[in-house]
């Protein structure tokens, strides 16, 4: 059964795997458009070892898919295309006083914005 809401805690730490089923991280926050009311994009995590080295990617929300079943979410992205995606380090997050920054990864992951 495929849930219509969940919270946002349930969500974060939640695994991301591809289509393939590999691991590719888990989702480290969701961040929330205030003036639409709606989930802008989450972060996901991805490399490192025990938090070290991990790199930190927004991600369009619209991009994930829901796998109830292995309780994770399915990011259909090729690999080469996430190592290579702009990401940013866990003490350095990306300005988002505009959207500039969320159109930039939206067209990144060749997604149209939902403000659009």
């Amino acid at each position: 059964m495929y849930p219509l809401v969940l919270s946002a805690s349930t969500i974060m730490g939640d695994e991301v795997v591809n289509a393939e089923h590999e691991k590719l991280g888990e989702i480290k926050e969701l961040m929330i458009d205030l003036g639409a009311g709606q989930i802008s994009y989450a972060v996901l995590s991805f490399g490192g070892f025990l938090g070290l080295g991990e790199k930190l990617f927004a991600i369009p929300w619209g991009a994930f898919s829901l796998d109830p079943e292995r309780r994770a979410f399915v990011l259909d992205v090729e690999r080469d295309l996430l190592e290579e995606a702009p990401g940013f380090d866990q003490d350095d997050w990306p300005q988002t006083e505009n959207r500039e920054y969320v159109m930039e990864i939206y067209k990144y992951y060749g997604y149209e914005p939902y403000w659009s």
